[in-house]
């Protein structure tokens, strides 16, 4: 018995006219919602919340940074005596290193920053940034620094310096002779102003013989920054000591 080609199942039909409907350029997949394709609209208070957050991340990050520096790594101080002329001025700003001596270790030549040892303030006429002075490092630890005065140079370990390029012009290096044998964990340091530093010369009775712990420098310095006209590098001045031997030697 032949089929009726258009009878059959209801579930034929059913297909018979989804292919139908398709093939009129219809498309039975449900339609995407009116905003899709189109991107959301910013409520004033959208951008109220991005604006607050931009500023935390653009400000608030640097200003973090710099604070972290200006704690764990820089010193800024103020200069109010003339021991360091004319190195450093009455007045200048100078910024220290404040990395550990473990990372930077202290070399002759090195202007530091440190506490005061032995009540030295009450001698040098004031210091900056609290108990602390500024003086220029010249004898390490184990060093023998020595003078015969009268204008003769600086004698470390034995063998006389030049410190022309730095102590103030026309001063000598030491008015009066001494002689220090400088101790484990302490540094002998002397302004650059030599007729006006009341350094480690001028405290052989302070019970240190006028040493400074190491352990009291809190920085090295490395440049002044105001006023303007006075920007520039602290010098080191290292080369003036290239020639002194190590202390074991």
């Amino acid at each position: 018995m032949q089929s009726d080609p258009l009878s059959g199942s209801r579930d034929d039909q059913n297909d018979l006219y989804t292919v139908t409907v398709a093939d009129h350029g219809i498309d039975p997949t449900p339609i995407p919602p009116a905003s899709a394709g189109r991107p959301a609209r910013r409520t004033d208070r959208d951008d109220e919340r991005f604006g607050w957050r931009d500023t935390l991340i653009w400000c608030g990050i640097p200003i973090v940074i710099v604070l972290l520096i200006r704690i764990f790594l820089l010193g800024f101080y103020s200069i109010p005596s003339g021991s360091m002329m004319d190195t450093i001025e009455i007045g200048d700003h100078v910024i220290t290193e404040k990395l550990p001596h473990s990372m930077v270790p202290l070399k002759r030549g090195d202007v530091i920053v440190f506490r005061d040892p032995a009540h030295w303030l009450d001698d040098e006429g004031g210091g900056f940034g609290g108990d602390y002075l500024i003086k220029r490092l010249i004898g390490l630890p184990g060093d023998l620094v020595e003078c015969d005065g009268a204008g003769q140079p600086v004698r470390i370990n034995g063998v006389a310096v030049n410190e022309t390029a730095y102590i103030k012009s026309g001063v000598a290096p030491s008015n009066f002779a001494f002689r220090v044998r400088v101790s484990a964990g302490h540094v002998f340091v002397m302004g650059d102003n030599r007729s006006n530093s009341a350094d480690s010369r001028y405290h052989q009775n302070d019970g240190s013989n006028g040493l400074v712990p190491v352990s009291d420098v809190v920085g090295i310095g490395l440049v002044t920054y105001w006023p303007l006209d006075r920007i520039g590098r602290l010098d080191s001045h290292h080369e003036v000591f290239r020639d002194v031997p190590d202390a074991s030697k």
